[in-house]
């Protein structure tokens, strides 16, 4: 599959997309469509994303006035394309690395987030305890742009209790926290931080707690490495001991 006409140098690559940058030096945005602006074109790999599924999410959360980027329609393009503005900024886990914030401003900036998609009501759902979900809500998909901290990277959205998001948010910390890692000391802040704003405990593990979903849903996640998953049972009795 090409690259579309005015697409520009490679911005960066994750476990399943490269991120291309849209358009020229003078702003032209290379969509010929007239609608100026900076955008970037996110590409899936390998069969990889639902990019109308998740720019419906994202236009729907944008709506109700959470930090999104905007979206171009994406209905138009292959399913592995999603057209989003560009946003300009360092991720968290970048301006932690710069001493721009720190590891518990980083925690709560994910809770404060976290909180504000779940008073969004859910997009389909009529039930009034699912609400929207982002499902990989960590400081990698965080940019603190001059507007404020945008959340990127929607494709594993969902609806269904929040739980499942504030558990997963704290699965994917955990794991940096007991792995060799020499961020674990500022991971383990952050993550102690991101727990004690959470609004109530037994979101995660409480009877109908989300950490044993989380922790599932991470062990089968094909993009993890073995080692990755080997971690899971010790992040998981981290995040039980740090909620005690």
């Amino acid at each position: 599959m090409g690259i579309p006409a005015g697409a520009g140098r490679l911005l960066g690559s994750g476990r399943t997309a490269d991120v291309y940058a849209l358009g020229d030096r003078d702003g032209h945005d290379g969509l010929g469509d007239g609608s100026g602006g900076a955008w970037v074109l996110r590409r899936y790999r390998d069969g990889y994303g639902d990019a109308p599924a998740e720019a419906a999410v994202m236009e729907y959360v944008r709506g109700h006035g959470y930090p999104v980027p905007r979206v171009r329609a994406a209905e138009a393009r292959p399913r592995t394309d999603l057209v989003m503005e560009r946003l300009y900024g360092p991720t968290v886990v970048e301006a932690l690395a710069a001493g721009q914030l720190t590891a518990g401003e980083a925690g709560l900036t994910l809770a404060r987030l976290l909180r504000d998609l779940h008073a969004i009501p859910a997009r389909r759902s009529t039930d009034p305890a699912v609400r929207v979900l982002h499902l990989d809500l960590h400081p990698e998909n965080v940019l603190l742009t001059p507007a404020g901290p945008m959340v990127i990277d929607w494709a594993n959205t969902d609806e269904g209790p929040p739980g499942h998001d504030w558990s997963m948010s704290a699965v994917i910390v955990a794991q940096v926290v007991v792995d060799d890692d020499p961020r674990a000391p500022l991971a383990e802040e952050m993550l102690s931080a991101l727990l004690a704003d959470c609004p109530d405990p037994a979101l995660l593990t409480g009877p109908d707690g989300g950490l044993g979903w989380a922790t599932g849903q991470r062990a089968a996640n094909p993009t993890m490495s073995p080692r990755e998953v080997e971690l899971l049972g010790e992040a998981g009795v981290l995040i039980r001991r740090l909620l005690d």
